[in-house]
């Protein structure tokens, strides 16, 4: 039904604003299981004898894009919580299996975190949730039958793995949040998804950090979230959180909201919010706004009036109301660049541009980008007590130092940091020489800021890549997968030049240390690190071992794979290291290991199996097979239509499927475009995946001539994803020029 579909099913005020009591009943052919979002009621009826009757208990007063109707065969299991019936829904096999038991021993803990957290019972008498194998969105919040696509929901212990498990984890939590905060309290409108979709975003870490205790899961968000949207919103062409109401009219315009600003920036400042406002007092402000509201609809600025009361019953002092502070995150675009100068003790704010010649294309703001920012900051090793900065510049002296000082500790603002280059090389050298003194989230946040700050002109490029110099003696995954994330960034623009063998060649004397560290704590790959994090960084070790060429490495995952395909039954490849062996493999391969894998993903049973495979074809690096695997995305009884897109990305990011993917995603446009809906999401996943290495005037000429040529059929979601395309192709076109020569310098510099 979401967001505009309940009018397609019965006639009704289908707006969030319009809530309503439902009395549902659904006749469905005898045999059949009949699901909605209130209980079955006990006298299910024969309504012929081909046909049974279900009634269920009205609902509470609801929006309409909340509803669900099913008809299945699917089997159940049930457990329950208080006065709460919990059940998992699924394919009779999957629940004979096992696969819904991880997501029902999750559910009541994950329930009974939210009702405390917001200080409010679980307002009904069911929590149902469903598995689908073909599901457009990856879940629905309906209220009281939460719909998930099967990888969001089921687990599989002995082929799922770490990463699924968080999946799971962090997607229940994220629809169960929302069962009060956006179905007991509904925003009046879509012009601020952003609010009920950032919130989810934030909450499900803690809502996972309560059911998984000893995964560190909260820290993620950073990767995860915070520099995920940073990317975006660094363009000109990002948009505030919020939009006005009479801005979003059309059912594709609603679609738009649903975008990364929504989820990861929503998460980010509410995060931030959280942080300087402390816990106790978010939560008692959340709470009394969910009561107060309950069964109705809101604006935002209520949440920031219930805030604000919290404020005000605790003797906090801040340096404006929560209006004041938060319009300034909320109703304009972007985020500032804290530059903190250690020798003067100024420190000043600007809206931080990817490309600073940009500046011309961004639109207005009343706030004249300026934002009133938190700042957590240490010297040294040592907290200091955080300070605020609330104009474009300010003078304190107690940032004059001759030691080194890190700002945004554990990056809870929603800020980057520059500081004078003393500074900087006052922090690089502090990294060589014992880097656990600073936080961990803030080793990968250096390199992070640094890198884009590079990219904007703030610093120089070299000064960042020596950010990465001390990596080699580095064994967390938060450090490691922010550098390799940043690291992409140079691959796709010098995959295709001179520049990359000796990239290559740096990465690898980077990542042996690594490899070798897993290899032994792993007594020579024959048992799994303890660790979750651990986990995520052994398969870190291994794909940069592997990819940048360590001969090691290579032979290790074609012998795993050689095994696999002698004995097809007995897949001995932990499940956390599949992917990446599998995709080495195909990638060192030719068709015999191709069709091998082909044959794997046609007969897996299980979708995360599946997906594994899925995205793994796409690493050969044989053109006609990547040919063939772009012509099965037309194909949905090969390709499913809801992973079309994603197989067609996953071939982008190879670089030999690269011009590839592009000139196939030109030729089929059209088709594409009414095959998978007018309101899809994933175009613009699509547009931005396939034009991610776009950094040539021959390429940034085609993509105009893409969006001229297709003009009359349109984008629908892909619109703005095609605007950033050709600012982002523009950017990348002059960062290779200025940087290239001396990227390929400092590479072979450090190699020699």
């Amino acid at each position: 039904m979401h967001p505009t579909h309940t009018r397609k099913t019965f006639p009704c005020f289908d707006e969030p604003a319009r809530k309503a009591v439902f009395h549902i009943t659904l006749l469905h052919p005898r045999g059949t299981v009949a699901l909605s979002n209130g209980k079955e009621q006990v006298n299910t009826t024969v309504y012929t004898e081909a046909v049974t009757q279900t009634r269920f208990e009205p609902t509470k007063s609801m929006s309409t894009y909340l509803l669900a109707l099913i008809v299945c065969d699917y089997s159940f299991i049930s457990a329950q919580e208080g006065d709460i019936l919990i059940r998992i829904w699924a394919r009779r096999k999957a629940i004979s299996e096992g696969h819904g038991e991880y997501a029902l021993n999750l559910t009541g803990p994950i329930l009974s975190f939210f009702e405390v957290y917001y200080n409010t019972t679980y307002p009904l008498s069911k929590s149902d949730q469903i598995a689908f194998p073909d599901f457009y969105f990856g879940a629905m919040e309906n209220w009281g039958l939460v719909t998930y696509r099967e990888t969001n929901l089921l687990y599989d212990p002995l082929t799922s793995s770490n990463g699924n498990k968080e999946r799971t984890a962090t997607i229940i939590a994220h629809e169960l949040a929302h069962m009060w905060f956006g179905n007991l309290v509904t925003l009046r409108w879509w012009n601020e998804v952003w609010l009920n979709e950032g919130f989810a975003s934030y909450v499900s870490y803690l809502g996972a950090d309560y059911a998984e205790s000893t995964w560190n899961v909260k820290d993620l968000i950073v990767l995860d979230d915070v520099h995920r949207v940073f990317a975006v919103d660094a363009l000109a062409s990002s948009h505030p959180l919020s939009s006005k109401d009479d801005d979003i009219q059309k059912p594709e315009q609603i679609s738009e909201q649903f975008d990364v600003i929504s989820y990861s920036k929503g998460a980010s400042v509410l995060r931030m919010l959280s942080d300087f406002l402390t816990e106790p007092v978010f939560v008692q402000g959340l709470s009394s706004y969910l009561n107060h509201f309950a069964y109705n609809n809101t604006v935002g600025t209520d949440l920031w009036d219930h805030l604000q009361r919290a404020v005000d019953a605790s003797d906090m002092e801040l340096p404006g109301t929560v209006h004041d502070i938060m319009n300034r995150w909320v109703l304009q675009m972007g985020f500032p660049v804290v530059t903190i100068n250690t020798a003067t003790g100024l420190i000043t704010q600007q809206h931080f541009l990817l490309d600073p010649d940009s500046v011309g294309s961004v639109p207005p703001s009343d706030f004249k980008y300026e934002w009133i920012v938190p700042i957590k900051w240490m010297e040294a090793g040592v907290l200091q007590k955080e300070i605020w900065l609330l104009e474009k510049e300010a003078l304190n002296n107690k940032l004059k130092s001759s030691h080194w000082v890190l700002a945004n500790i554990n990056v809870t603002g929603y800020y980057r940091v520059n500081y004078d280059r003393g500074n900087w090389q006052r922090l690089i050298f502090q990294l060589s020489t014992n880097h656990q003194v600073i936080p961990v989230i803030n080793r990968a946040q250096l390199v992070d800021d640094a890198f884009n700050l590079a990219r904007a002109k703030f610093i120089t490029t070299t000064l960042a890549l020596k950010t990465t110099k001390y990596l080699s003696k580095e064994i967390e995954y938060i450090p490691w997968e922010s550098a390799l994330n940043n690291l992409d960034y140079f691959y796709l623009m010098f995959d295709r030049t001179e520049v990359y063998g000796t990239m290559q060649h740096y990465v690898r004397n980077l990542v042996t240390p690594l490899f070798q560290h897993f290899k032994t704590i792993t007594a020579d790959w024959s048992k799994v690190p303890d660790g979750h994090n651990e986990q995520y960084n052994q398969v870190n070790a291994i794909r940069i071992a592997c990819s940048s060429g360590l001969v090691e490495c290579q032979n290790l995952t074609k012998s795993w794979f050689s095994q696999w395909m002698a004995d097809p039954d007995n897949n001995l490849i932990h499940p956390n290291l599949r992917m990446t062996v599998y995709c080495s493999a195909i990638a060192a391969g030719g068709a015999a290991e191709w069709d091998f894998g082909w044959n794997m993903f046609k007969t897996a049973t299980i979708a995360s199996n599946a997906d594994k495979l899925m995205s793994s074809l796409a690493c050969t690096k044989d053109h006609e097979l990547l040919n063939k695997y772009l012509r099965y995305t037309l194909d949905s009884d090969k390709i499913r239509k809801q992973d079309a897109t994603s197989v067609i990305v996953y071939i982008s990011s190879n670089v030999e499927g690269q011009t590839l993917a592009w000139d196939f995603v030109t030729q089929n446009w059209e088709y594409m475009f009414t095959q998978y809906g007018v309101g899809s999401f994933s175009f613009a996943n699509l547009i931005s995946g396939v034009t991610m290495r776009f950094s040539t005037k021959a390429e940034l000429e085609q993509l105009q001539k893409f969006k001229e040529d297709n003009s009359k059929i349109g984008f629908g979601s892909g619109t703005l994803a095609l605007e950033q395309a050709i600012e982002r192709t523009t950017a990348n076109i002059k960062w290779v020029d200025e940087n290239k020569k001396k990227v390929w310098d400092w590479f072979l510099s450090e190699i020699a």
